[in-house]
């Protein structure tokens, strides 16, 4: 099963140091791992949302799951019919990235206009992102 997950500019840097093969833990106050079931829905957040806090950047990654592990979560609808996430409990992420099959792939990259940074005009990433 494929999912999407929009990242701001440090998980997307812990993802990269992971060889692009798992996500990092989620923080005490982030009891959810929750990747989104469709581009759109991980672009509006990437987009509007991430790249106007913390790092003024947002990625949209795309990686699979082994299905028959994948089943096991449930998938909440939490806004409309797009709005679409598994819900992942944090203490199961590790499992959970050991299932992920082949590598974590970033699909798009937003910038707001408070980005401090440089960027890779061919990988469309921040040069402190090495693929």
């Amino acid at each position: 099963m494929l999912y999407y997950r929009p990242v701001g500019l440090k998980e997307l840097e812990l993802i990269a140091k992971a060889d692009f093969k798992a996500f990092p833990p989620r923080l005490p106050e982030q009891p959810i791992f929750y990747p989104v079931l469709n581009f759109e829905y991980a672009e509006q957040i990437a987009r509007d949302w991430n790249t106007k806090s913390n790092s003024f950047a947002g990625f949209v990654t795309k990686f699979e799951v082994e299905d028959d592990y994948a089943k096991k979560f449930d998938v909440r609808v939490v806004g409309s019919r797009i709005h679409q996430e598994l819900w992942v409990p944090a203490e199961q992420l590790t499992e959970f990235n050991c299932h992920i099959v082949g590598k974590i792939t970033v699909e798009a990259a937003y910038y707001g206009e408070n980005f401090v940074g440089e960027i890779n005009s061919e990988t469309n990433l921040p040069k402190s992102i090495e693929i």
